[in-house]
């Protein structure tokens, strides 16, 4: 569904990605994982089209997406939901997700927009709070609807980027459901994390990355045992 080649962005004298390549499989919930400064995010910023690569290419489905904007990666069915979450606090849950309803097809009419919310809040456990103004929401509740808002601009490839973050344990698990749901529901799964249970009970595989450049890649248990994660994440032994 997803390959990418040689992907490199600097920043002045820092290196942020270095010649990353993977590939993304149709279904699968693929984790991408590493020390803070390892170039995750960055990552997700070039997939979505926040960030321009200096080398390169980014095929989705196909086609090759390198330099092309954000919002069209978006009709093309490449969906993203952010860390910090940044709701219309003065809406309601159904109207935050009318937005994306709305503007994540191109030419989407009303009444479609109003049936994807439909599904959507079904999907995500918010028709308790439909009507409620997002400003009235709790973190979990945000997280849901950050994730329900790109949902609603039909994905076949969603980007989460550590969605789990400030969530309590216990609610941190609601989320995992959520996101198998979402992948039973047909849509296949990125993610970036930093709470391994959630990474080793989410993941059909992990790569791991270090320094802006791809370490490891391989099933949970391969990458947890692999001695270059260990160090990356402990440091060398003296």
């Amino acid at each position: 569904m997803l390959r990418v080649t040689g992907l490199t962005k600097r920043f002045g004298g820092v290196v942020a990605a270095r010649e990353v390549s993977l590939e993304v499989r149709a279904g699968e919930i693929l984790a991408v994982i590493g020390p803070n400064g390892a170039g995750k995010s960055t990552l997700l910023n070039l997939l979505s089209g926040l960030l321009r690569p200096d080398a390169g290419r980014i095929e989705f489905l196909g086609q090759d997406i390198t330099h092309t904007p954000p919002e069209v990666r978006a009709w093309k069915g490449l969906g993203r939901a952010f860390q910090i979450v940044q709701p219309f606090h003065e809406m309601t849950v159904r109207e935050n997700l009318m937005v994306g309803a709305l503007y994540g097809k191109p030419g989407t009419s009303l009444k479609a927009a109003r049936q994807v919310v439909e599904q959507v809040i079904e999907l995500t456990g918010l028709a308790s709070k439909a009507e409620t103004e997002a400003g009235e929401l709790t973190l979990l509740e945000d997280k849901r609807l950050e994730l329900a808002r790109a949902l609603c601009t039909q994905p076949k490839l969603l980007l989460l980027d550590e969605v789990m973050a400030g969530l309590r344990p216990a609610e941190a698990m609601e989320a995992v459901e959520l996101v198998r749901r979402t992948q039973a529901s047909g849509v296949t799964v990125l993610f970036i994390e930093h709470l391994m249970p959630v990474v080793r009970a989410l993941a059909d595989r992990v790569v791991v990355m270090d320094y802006g450049q791809v370490i490891a890649e391989g099933p949970y248990e391969a990458v947890a045992a692999n001695p270059k994660v260990r160090e990356a994440y402990l440091g060398r032994s003296a």
